[in-house]
């Protein structure tokens, strides 16, 4: 071992020795799922979604409201003019009558004429006096008929500079065309959607934590492979060291094999900083410190469990979020059919109120609070929406996308669940091919280690032989990991993860 190598050997040493924690597999997916900030997203949408769908369900429920008015004007209401134009002359509110120049009056005025004149042939200025006494009571008739008329104007004059307002009522959807049974519906399958995104985003922190907790084991167990290995090929040195002072062994023999050692410290350097990179992949995945020293546990590594029984694809679809949100996708197409349907029908809503009002109307605009209840029903009756009728045409072809989608989704799924299935059973023949070798490259070094030890076996054979039981232990490894991830990748693509 050159210097250089062991210099690195020592600097590295600690990130194998010292462990503070050891994790298995559970451990390392439940701090995952706290630390995903994905999952912290997930909770929220879902939260927003279950409101979204109790806010749907209020629909069905009468609104009550109350509202609040004031109003502030410069004049009061005056319902009467100042001048009242009439057929016997303009009457003034502050008193008086033009009398108008018609008929009548023309022929009161005429009268009282010719009777001044006979009078003031008999007795002269008698005939001035009829006429100043047909004036004054002329005036006092107008002025008597403008102060009834100004009466009748102050009567009708209201004190609404200041209004006060308030309104109670409730409105009940009686018939709204399905509309809002199908916002319902859509609210519902929404917050379906989001728990099957929580459950897929769970099952994709599952997929990605097993991945490298057993990347972290398979350097680990090359690492410990490696050091095994580099001690035989030391022992072996020593030994062809020794064979080659007696004269029994050359120098051949003991430089290759000191070649060997070389190459097995250099991969047993490339293990230890692989090991350390990989922890550092898990700790970032499970949200602990990069820096942190920690151990996993390997004890499940040889215990492959691969089930790869008959898929029941029924089962399969049924699992599978990704159809389970197509599913979910298509409730809502068929619902948004409906609902552009019911804007085509008649809208039946009730609505019962209660007005107060100050001045009130109830009684002449009369300066204090006073109110009624009021009742009605409204019906609309869409005629010519044709904007409607494409908007239902645009919904139903959306809703034949979506179902095409899950067809074709199905379809996918099932190939990708016999691909699995596949690949389960190729992994669990390789793995038992794997520990037959195994076995084979054991007894070989036995037997190997005994012929060399007897002197019937050259030290290039014997190192072939451990160069052989590396490879299979090596080899052992990789195909277990393979089947660890191909039995998880089967679970997640028949959804039993």
């Amino acid at each position: 071992m050159n210097k250089v190598t062991r210099l690195l050997l020592l600097l590295l040493l600690p990130l194998t020795v010292v462990a503070q924690n050891t994790y298995n597999l559970e451990q390392c997916r439940e701090m995952a799922k706290k630390q995903n900030k994905q999952s912290q997203i997930d909770e929220e949408n879902l939260a927003a979604a279950k409101a979204a769908r109790q806010a749907a369900f209020a629909n069905f429920f009468p609104k009550l409201s109350a509202n609040a008015a004031y109003m502030w004007n410069q004049k009061k209401m005056v319902l009467a003019p100042d001048e009242l134009d009439t057929r016997i002359g303009t009457i003034h509110a502050n008193g008086g009558v033009d009398w108008a120049q018609n008929a009548t009056t023309i022929g009161i005025n005429n009268a009282v004429t010719r009777f001044a004149t006979f009078a003031e042939m008999y007795k002269p200025g008698a005939g001035e006096m009829i006429t100043q006494m047909a004036g004054g009571i002329s005036k006092q008739a107008g002025g008597l008929v403008g102060q009834l008329y100004g009466d009748l104007r102050n009567e009708l004059t209201f004190d609404t500079r200041n209004v006060f307002l308030v309104q109670a009522g409730l409105i009940q959807p009686i018939f709204m065309g399905g509309k809002l049974r199908e916002l319902y519906r859509i609210a519902k399958a929404n917050e379906q959607m989001e728990k099957i995104r929580t459950q897929g985003n769970d099952d994709d922190i599952i997929i990605s934590v097993d991945e490298a907790y057993w990347r972290v084991v398979s350097v680990s167990e090359k690492l410990k492979l490696a050091n095994q290995f580099v001690q035989l090929l030391e022992q072996l040195e020593q030994d062809v060291n020794s064979m080659v002072e007696e004269g029994v062994s050359t120098q051949a023999d003991l430089l290759k094999v000191r070649v060997k050692l070389n190459e097995a410290q250099m991969q047993q350097l490339q293990a230890m900083n692989g090991l350390a990179l990989s922890k550092m992949a898990l700790a970032q995945v499970c949200g602990m410190p990069l820096d942190e020293q920690f151990e996993v546990s390997n004890e499940n590594l040889m215990n492959v469990d691969l089930t790869a029984k008959d898929i029941n694809m029924e089962e399969v679809c049924e699992n599978r979020t990704e159809l389970q949100l197509l599913e979910q996708a298509n409730k809502i197409a068929k619902s948004g059919v409906k609902l552009a349907a019911s804007t085509l029908q008649p809208n039946i809503a009730a609505s019962v109120n209660y007005i107060c009002s100050n001045p009130n109307v109830s009684n002449g605009f009369r300066n204090k609070f006073d109110g009624f209840f009021n009742a009605g029903v409204v019906l609309n009756v869409p005629i010519a929406h044709v904007n409607d009728i494409f908007a239902l045409k645009a919904a139903k072809h959306k809703a034949r996308t979506i179902e095409l989608k899950l067809e074709e989704a199905r379809e996918k799924v099932e190939l990708q669940a016999t691909q699995s299935r596949n690949k389960v059973e190729e992994a669990n023949l390789k793995l038992n091919m794997a520990q037959a070798n195994l076995a084979n490259a054991d007894e070989n070094l036995r037997m190997a280690n005994e012929a060399f030890a007897e002197g019937v076996m050259s030290s290039t054979e014997l190192l072939g032989a451990q160069t052989a039981w590396l490879n299979a232990h090596s080899q052992l490894i990789d195909t277990a990991i393979e089947a660890k991830i191909c039995q998880l990748y089967f679970l997640k693509h028949t959804g039993n993860l």
